[in-house]
């Protein structure tokens, strides 16, 4: 019989494991019929598709979406589905998925060769899943830069906006900000929009009043489920090619089901028959293409990959929003609040807030990785160097940190289009495990002076009496303000002595990402303005890796719009002019 200890720590364990059982649960939908694990494929002689969608994230749930209303269309997520899993759909948990690095999580991290951690979404739905949630469009101009119909954009967000997109409730954090940004000079006062205007204002967010996430995920509902096949934890490993005609054609994709077994999608055969399209996002598509045979050849023959097409572009020109926030302890603990309120500079600097972490019940038991409050987290140490002795140090150390680490909120700036690039390229021939990324922050000198203005405006929106009577500011010299910051930015950028005396070295130091990365897939350079890759047949790009330059002030709303864009571009091009859906 076990011992009372022994069944006091089996009731200890039992009591964990339901906590911790209960951070992914709780929020109930019905279940889509479409929506299957793949290791319900069964490819029966002769099935074929009409399009094969690779990742159902940002812009490829929206696309499926509107293609299915016509055609039959195989959508083919590596990761999982978000509903049930709170972690996902609450606003409090929004860190934990951040946090996770088991190899179900929703996000996974992966740290780029400038030592900054960053993630990339793994769950049906893509980054809306892992976002702050901030719903604003792109500019007029970047829509004409683009080349896109104005028309066909005009009708495209409002069919992502009507679905799933809300306007918040603002929270205090974010009035202070909206007020600071006024009194500070970012004006005028634009409101409530969805739009791109120099100033301040109050954007969409896909949280409910409720708390509740939406993402595009729930934009499948508005597709034909007879005609819609969504596969989780299908890993695609690479695009099939036929390769006797007059140039490579992709035919079908194989890809890895949840048990691990090898299967093969194949595309529908005939005149003016469909695609496959990726939509993996900027780190997963110019991956897929190189490990697809579609890249340098050099470096291709140096991984043993066939070579298909000789590209030079694919995987260049990435570029990652670096991002800079200062830490404001407040008074007393602020109301949780992530994006809501915007100010948007002529020098290309964007100023945004967050504010209230740990105030969950699930959520303070958890470190939440990048942008914690928790200043001098474990999480700050990469997973292969952490050990029994870390932990026991970061405990103590615990306890010992200010109050002010647990209360209070950000202001981050953020640079728009930074003229700093770089490359992805491959580690190996494995799918599951990321690139290298080399984002370059900085390398242009005219970032880093974007940096320091948006800096110097935050050290203005401080000053101002709407956030000083949140947080008794004037307790806080600027400096210690920012050595706080530098050990609230957590990177993995060695640090100098002179990091908070210069605002330059304080950008390089401390710089984070928001997610915003791009590039890979270039226009005109590895795909045409109808995101057909160059040089082959039957073969799309449709994400945010044919970006240059991020949209709006966060890409989300642009990407989505992207999806069904293009889905109904595709449609008309194939049914004619009329009305496709």
């Amino acid at each position: 019989m076990a011992s009372v200890k022994q069944q006091f720590f089996l009731m200890i364990l039992l009591l964990l494991s339901i906590f911790r059982s209960s951070q992914g649960r709780g929020f109930t939908k019905p279940r889509y019929p479409y929506i299957k694990k793949a290791s319900s494929f069964s490819s029966a002689p002769g099935e074929a598709y009409d399009y094969i969608i690779v990742g159902g994230g940002t812009a490829g749930c929206p696309l499926a979406a509107t293609l299915s209303h016509k055609f039959k269309v195989l959508l083919l997520e590596r990761g999982g589905s978000p509903y049930g899993n709170r972690n996902i759909s609450r606003l409090q948990n929004f860190h934990i998925s951040l946090a996770d690095t088991s190899p179900s999580s929703p996000a996974q991290a992966f740290i780029s060769t400038d030592g900054v951690i960053n993630a990339r979404a793994r769950v049906l739905g893509g980054g809306t899943c892992i976002n702050a949630g901030f719903y604003t469009r792109a500019s007029p101009s970047y829509v004409n830069a683009a080349g896109w119909d104005g028309q066909l954009v005009n009708e495209s967000y409002p069919w992502v906006e009507k679905r799933i997109v809300y306007w918040p409730n603002v929270a205090p954090w974010q009035a202070a900000l909206r007020d600071g940004l006024l009194e500070a000079g970012v004006s005028p006062f634009n409101g409530y929009t969805f739009d791109h205007i120099y100033g301040t204002k109050v954007g969409g967010t896909i949280f409910d009043r409720r708390g509740f996430r939406h993402t595009a995920a729930d934009l499948l509902a508005a597709g034909n489920p007879n005609n819609l096949r969504v596969l989780l934890r299908a890993s695609v490993q690479k695009i099939v090619f036929d390769t006797q005609g007059r140039r490579p054609k992709a035919v079908a994709v194989q890809f890895k089901d949840d048990n691990g077994r090898q299967h093969q999608a194949v595309l529908e055969e005939g005149a003016g028959g469909g695609d496959v399209i990726l939509s993996a996002g900027a780190i997963g598509s110019p991956q897929l293409l190189l490990l697809s045979g579609i890249g340098t050849k050099h470096d291709l023959e140096k991984l043993r990959i066939p070579v298909v097409l000789h590209n030079q572009h694919v995987g260049k020109g990435m570029s990652d929003n670096p991002m800079n926030s200062i830490f404001i302890p407040t008074k007393k603990p602020v109301r949780q609040s992530l994006i809501q309120t915007v100010g948007i500079t002529k020098m290309g600097t964007f100023i945004e807030a967050s504010s209230g972490f740990s105030q969950s019940s699930d959520s303070i038991q958890c470190h939440h990785g990048i942008m914690s409050a928790e200043i001098g987290q474990l999480s700050a140490i990469p997973p292969a160097q952490r050990s029994l002795e870390v932990a026991q140090k970061y405990a103590r150390n615990k306890q010992n940190l200010p109050r002010e680490a647990f209360r209070g909120g950000f202001i981050l700036e953020k640079i728009d289009g930074p003229l700093s690039t770089g490359e992805l390229s491959l580690l190996n021939t494995d799918v599951d495990c990321s690139p290298s990324v080399t984002f370059n922050y900085f390398s242009h000198p005219y970032d880093l002076k974007r940096c320091v203005y948006g800096i110097r405006t935050i050290e203005k929106i401080v000053r101002t009496k709407h956030i000083a009577r949140l947080s008794g500011v004037d307790e806080y010299p600027i400096e210690v303000l920012l050595n706080m910051s530098v050990k609230a930015n957590l990177n993995l950028v060695p640090k100098h002595t002179n990091d908070t005396a210069s605002i330059q070295q304080f950008c390089r130091d401390t710089v984070i990402t928001i997610w915003h990365y791009h590039g890979g897939c270039h226009v005109g350079k590895v795909v045409d303005h109808d995101y057909r890759v160059m040089g082959v047949a039957g073969l799309r790009v449709i994400d945010g890796s044919t970006f240059v330059n991020s949209p709006g002030t966060n890409p989300q709303a642009t990407v989505m719009m992207m999806g069904r864009y293009m889905g109904v571009k595709i449609l008309r091009e194939r049914l004619g002019r009329e009305a496709a859906v």
